[in-house]
């Protein structure tokens, strides 16, 4: 399942949800802690949205947006599951 995100770097705490409708469409807001430096946000990102979905870090994949606020991943596993849990974290 492929889902577009909308990423905070520098936040207080970790979080994964709320609702961002930009230009590409709906996406999942992610916050993290870790600046945009040296990809370190992008990690968090990934390790984030694999904890809001309960899946290994490794089902998450980055497909676009390595240097943006605006990513988009691929999430393996189960596909009813994936997006009961997407409807829920975007409210």
């Amino acid at each position: 399942m492929r889902i577009l995100l909308r990423v905070k770097p520098g936040a207080s705490r970790t979080a994964v949800n709320g609702r961002y409708d930009g230009p590409g469409g709906p996406a999942l807001v992610v916050a993290v802690s870790a600046r945009a430096v040296e990809g370190q946000a992008t990690k968090a990102v990934l390790a984030a949205v694999a904890a809001a979905f309960a899946v290994r870090r490794s089902a998450v994949t980055l497909v676009r947006g390595a240097t943006s606020r605006d990513k988009l991943v691929e999430v393996d596993g189960d596909e009813a599951a994936l997006s009961s849990r997407l409807a829920e974290l975007l409210g």
